[in-house]
């Protein structure tokens, strides 16, 4: 044994001679990169960890509040009973079953509350141990380097443990190098498991306030056991990079992965926000738990959601009234949704049924085209305002612990200013595409849409898009008479544009500037909308691919020269590709 314990403390040794090594600080953790890119890396996903660290602060801190509220009414509750026994006036014993449902049922409760009548009775809080909130569990799941955990260790006050898994062995040894690395704080608070993530999250049901996946691709073989291993109130954090297949590029696939079919269109980032949504819903309900969206982004060259669950057999119902196919015409931008289903309120019950339709003629009413389908997808909020509004003020009160300040504040205030209750988009640029015409400017366009008695905003996925709750036809009566002002040449009469343009409109646009055609951020001047930091901004290698020169268009050739010059010196060759 004490010869295996010296070949092993050998091999730290040598593990740890900084020459083979880079020292990368991001936040506060620091971690070792070997030089073989034998661990992946991702630089640009500083995004995305810094967006993920004021999201667990926000998520904390509304836990704790949370649990304030419920002790309270616990008490509350408890002091009454005392009271009325005090007093002799039991409660009747003949009474009328609760809320005068058959068999007991209770009723239906908003998504986040727990039911009054079928809870079990609490006792009063007494002592430490009765009623203590516990530190939030975070269960890294794909940890590769183990840097998101260190940061989450490290940067986040009042964090439990994190585990962070992974079932590569050179990645679980990297990740407790760096753990160590990273000193006290880290060893006590940080956990490196080599083990395949769908596994342990099986086996430990229930055991983690949040769940962190950040695959390198799609997400979907992960959900199943993620939305299991949270617990109730817990947060999934989830993020996939596989946006040709969620934008429409590989349709097919997209639904073998998601159960979702996507469209090409202007809208497509988004869409591939709510058929992520829609994925995760589909697989919390089996388990009778449901998903509330707090905060969903579009970022870079990936999406990234975050949502609570919650178990709850009766708010599940409700399911499919989050959820709509989208009809997209061919030949215009017009698009409507077609929710799943409806509810008949009668006296003081609901009853579920599916949804009327169709919502669309066989062609399209706008410029006589057919219509493409896709979905289903998440119709219900991506966003809760209250949440975006308390991430943004935390943010802005820690500017200098977040790299990525700029870009997330930036993102942050174009969510905060979107409409929460409208799904997708139009394109300013897209409708004058079809009419071949001059484009209104935003504020026009805006202005118009506002005096129509309509709402409107922009949207954070795109600088042209611009959500509303206008129905197309008063989108394109807006446009028929913007082309009155500013006439068009003649196009051929089976044209999209033709067939809209030849119908009078209806409704008479007012172009006069509205006072809300401006949001608060863009009256202010503040950036909602940034460039790359630098120049081949974008996914990296996957750990273990040699870096040769045809890498240049990722990398950048300056790190690939310096690379490839770096291996000449050491004497080593390029392998060969698997």
């Amino acid at each position: 044994m004490g010869g295996g314990e010296e070949t092993k403390t050998g091999e730290e040794e040598k593990l740890f001679d900084l020459n083979d090594y880079t020292i990368i600080k991001e936040g506060e953790a620091e971690i070792l990169m070997h030089t073989k890119n034998e661990v992946f890396y991702n630089k640009t996903q500083v995004n995305n960890r810094d967006m993920s660290i004021a999201v667990l602060r926000t998520f904390i801190s509304k836990r704790k509040e949370e649990h304030e509220a419920l002790l309270s009414k616990r008490i509350k509750k408890v002091l009454k009973v005392s009271e009325d026994r005090d007093s002799g006036s039991d409660p009747p014993t003949d009474s009328p079953k609760p809320n005068g449902k058959p068999n007991g049922e209770c009723e239906e409760k908003p998504d986040n509350e727990p039911c009054d009548t079928c809870a079990e009775p609490e006792k009063l809080p007494e002592g430490k141990g009765q009623g203590e909130l516990k530190p939030p569990r975070v269960l890294e799941a794909l940890s590769a380097s183990g840097l998101r955990a260190l940061r989450y260790a490290r940067e986040v006050e009042g964090i439990g443990q994190v585990v962070a898994l992974d079932n590569d062995k050179a990645s679980v040894e990297a990740c407790r190098r760096n753990i160590k690395f990273n000193g006290s704080v880290a060893t006590a608070k940080v956990e490196s498991n080599l083990a395949d993530a769908r596994v342990y999250m099986l086996t430990h049901p229930k055991e983690f306030d949040m769940v962190d996946l950040d695959p390198y691709g799609s997400p979907s073989v992960f959900l199943d056991s993620a939305v299991q291993s949270i617990a109730d109130g817990g947060m999934l954090m989830c993020t996939a990079t596989d946006m040709a297949v969620l934008c429409g590029g590989n349709g097919e696939v997209c639904y073998s992965k998601y159960g979702s079919y996507p469209l090409k269109a202007k809208y497509c980032h988004e869409m591939a926000l709510r058929v992520l949504l829609a994925c995760i819903e589909s697989h919390a309900n089996r388990y009778k738990r449901y998903i509330v969206p707090v905060l969903s982004v579009q970022m870079d060259f990936y999406v990234r959601v975050f949502v609570r669950i919650y178990t709850s057999a009766g708010a599940m119902k409700n399911t499919p009234l989050k959820l709509s196919y989208v009809y997209q015409c061919t030949g215009c931008d017009s698009f409507h949704l077609q929710p799943l289903g409806r509810t008949v309120s009668k006296n003081t019950s609901v009853r579920y049924l599916p949804g009327f339709g169709p919502v669309v003629p066989q062609e399209c009413s706008d410029c006589g085209k057919k219509y493409n389908m896709g979905g289903p997808i998440w119709s219900a909020p991506i966003h809760d305002q209250d949440w975006v509004t308390s991430i943004l003020s935390d943010v802005k009160s820690m500017k200098a612990r977040y790299p990525a300040f700029d870009r997330i504040s930036a993102v942050l205030t174009t969510i905060s200013e979107e409409l929460p209750d409208v799904p997708l988009f139009v394109s300013l640029h897209s409708l004058c595409a079809t009419l071949k015409c001059t484009s209104p400017s935003a504020v026009v366009f805006r202005s118009a849409v506002i005096n129509a008695g309509y709402r409107i905003s922009g949207t954070h996925v795109n600088p042209l898009g611009l959500k509303s709750d206008a129905p197309m036809d008063v989108i394109w009566d807006i446009m028929r008479c913007w082309v009155k002002k500013y006439p068009v040449k003649a196009q051929p009469p089976e044209h999209s544009g033709s067939v809209i343009l030849a119908k009078e409109p209806v409704l008479q646009a007012n172009f006069a500037r509205a006072v809300a055609s401006l949001s608060k951020a863009q009256a202010k001047k503040v950036a909602r909308f940034l460039p790359n930091p630098e120049r081949h901004w974008g996914p990296k290698l996957r750990a273990g691919r040699t870096i040769t020169s045809k890498h240049a268009s990722l990398l950048g050739p300056e790190t690939v020269n310096g690379i490839l010059n770096n291996n000449e010196e050491q004497g080593e060759e390029p392998e060969a590709k698997q």
